[in-house]
């Protein structure tokens, strides 16, 4: 930045501190021992100056030569590391497989000789949360200048009965054991950001995605508690009528 700064004046009022035509030197009201720097009766700016100018174009000028010109780079990108970039994308996996693992869930306890609605309803709505998320990480994407890279999805369980537990404790169960890696791959983004310095994508997480996460983690172990003192049979079916 280029500074140009007024002194105090230690014994004349001539004295000469721009060699600018447009500035000349008055005392201050505040301060008679001081000057200021004022424009002169011909310049464009009639204002008390602070002191400072700020020169924008000599600034930027190094900011100018780093400009894209090809079309296939980015032009909002700045200051993203590959690292983060990467770990978007990975976060992103993780989401829609969530996702699709909800989805089988919800499919699951809306057959008709299972009947659990309220099952059905409250994983149906797991699954579009999920969805979302990822939706919202491939927006941040895009908006820091990065490129989304789907991957592939593994194929998710389409039964979920179980001998012992019944199918909407170990759904349940499934469900928390889902939730919990997921938000240790959150922190780990987090994490990618923090050690590349990337203040803005640590923020994002932490506005968007970490407090949610672990009220998520909290909300399931709760319905799993419940599910095991109710036990199977007709305990399963009013939890179910308070879900719907």
């Amino acid at each position: 930045m280029l500074l140009k700064t007024a002194v105090t004046a230690s014994s004349s009022p001539s004295i000469s501190l721009f060699n600018s035509e447009n500035s000349r030197l008055v005392p201050s009201l505040h301060k008679p021992n001081r000057l200021a720097v004022c424009a002169t009766k011909g310049s464009s700016n009639n204002r008390v100056l602070t002191g400072v100018l700020f020169e924008p174009f000599v600034e930027v000028k190094k900011e100018l030569d780093l400009v894209p010109v090809s079309p296939q780079e980015s032009l909002a990108r700045h200051k993203y590391h590959a690292e983060s970039e990467a770990a978007i994308n990975e976060q992103i996996n993780v989401e829609y497989n969530v996702s699709y693992v909800y989805h089988a869930m919800y499919a699951y306890f809306d057959r008709d000789n299972v009947a659990l609605r309220g099952l059905a309803k409250c994983f149906k709505e797991s699954s579009e949360e999920e969805r979302g998320h990822a939706e919202k990480l491939m927006e941040y994407q895009n908006k820091r200048g990065g490129r989304v890279k789907l991957q592939s999805i593994v194929t998710p369980l389409s039964e979920f009965d179980h001998a012992d537990k019944g199918d909407a404790l170990y759904a349940m169960e499934l469900a928390l054991s889902l939730e919990k890696p997921t938000n240790e791959k959150l922190l780990n983004l987090h994490s990618v950001a923090s050690e590349n310095g990337d203040v803005n994508l640590a923020d994002f997480m932490e506005s968007e995605f970490l407090g949610e996460q672990v009220e998520a983690i909290k909300k399931i172990s709760e319905y799993v508690d419940h599910l095991r003192r109710v036990g199977k049979g007709h305990g399963v079916w009013h939890f179910d009528q308070v879900l719907a």
